[in-house]
């Protein structure tokens, strides 16, 4: 959370000042760099580009997660992704936005991906690339300045874009499927603030972060089916994170899930198969550390589209990964 500051004129440099320390400790820290989506196994494609086309569809998704509730401005992020198969059985193309918002700073990303897949009897090894920008906008009006036309404010950076990559690698079969990926390849700097007064430039860097992932999926009867997952998240000058998660499917209809993040995080999953194309999800992430005295868990809503679109007969009866 990034507070709102009541900026009195004689401590308007020390208020801007902790003002950009807290936002690029937030842009720094982990879980507001690369936003977290608790549902990440139903669309990988944004932390992994190889993973783009493996739905055999044009698959179309969209989140939207409000993190923290109860705490003014906080973390909400909007996520729409497209992706598709091509009939050509190698090739795999997508596309997706986000939106990052937290306080005063709004982040929002268009990249695009491109899989190419090598097939084997029982898999397929893909290698995935992704390109596009992330654009930083900063309303530093939400700082509610007692003196709206002080130069220290109207001289800060309001708007930065800057070019994105990304790689993956994502093997898969029907029955289970691991890949490795990594986000932010060029680290770019991402301007926060400067001071005219003494020429200082703060900035923050497109920390590169390293996923991991697996998942198998063990059916234990016509009806009933049992889906562990796990990811892991690294980036530099923060702890190995992990997300390990269980999923139940019930008559091909009904997903129902449970999981642990290592920062103290309980999540529970919930998805209706309404039909053969269309998937409606639902999250809840209750915190049992420090923060669970200041919000109300965090919430996460998703639905998900898909067509065979290129008619190739591929899209599987049931998409379990």
């Amino acid at each position: 959370m990034i507070p709102q500051f009541i900026i009195k004129e004689g401590l308007m440099k020390k208020s801007v000042a902790i003002f950009v320390w807290m936002v690029m400790f937030c842009i720094q820290g982990f879980s507001q760099q690369d936003p977290i989506f608790t549902q990440y196994m139903t669309n990988k494609m944004p932390i992994n580009p190889a993973y783009t086309g493996s739905t055999e569809a044009l698959s179309l998704d969209l989140i939207d997660r409000f993190q923290w509730v109860g705490i003014k401005d906080g973390p909400n992020t909007i996520n729409f992704t497209a992706n598709c198969n091509l009939p050509n059985d190698h090739l795999g193309i997508g596309l997706f936005s986000y939106r990052d918002a937290l306080g005063p700073t709004e982040e929002t990303g268009l990249m695009g991906s491109f899989a190419y897949r090598i097939l084997f009897p029982t898999g397929k090894l893909c290698f995935g690339l992704q390109f596009g920008f992330t654009y930083l906008n900063i309303n530093w009006d939400k700082l509610d300045p007692e003196t709206s036309s002080d130069p220290l404010l109207n001289n800060q950076v309001k708007q930065r874009a800057t070019p994105d990559a990304g790689f993956g690698l994502y093997y898969y079969t029907d029955r289970f499927y691991v890949g490795v990926s990594s986000t932010h390849l060029m680290e770019n700097k991402i301007v926060v603030a400067k001071n005219a007064s003494s020429d200082h430039t703060s900035f923050s860097r497109l920390m590169r972060h390293f996923y991991g992932m697996a998942g198998t999926s063990i059916p234990t009867s016509d009806n009933f089916l049992i889906r562990p997952d796990l990811l892991l998240k690294y980036a530099e000058n923060s702890k190995l994170q992990a997300d390990i998660s269980c999923n139940f499917l019930i008559n091909k209809v009904f997903w129902i899930g449970i999981g642990y993040r290592t920062e103290n995080c309980l999540f529970m999953m919930a998805e209706v198969v309404v039909a053969k194309n269309l998937h409606i999800g639902y999250s809840f992430d209750a915190w049992v550390n420090q923060l669970v005295s200041y919000n109300k868990g965090s919430h996460e809503v998703r639905i998900g589209f898909d067509i065979d679109a290129f008619k190739t007969k591929r899209m599987p009866e049931t998409r379990i990964f």
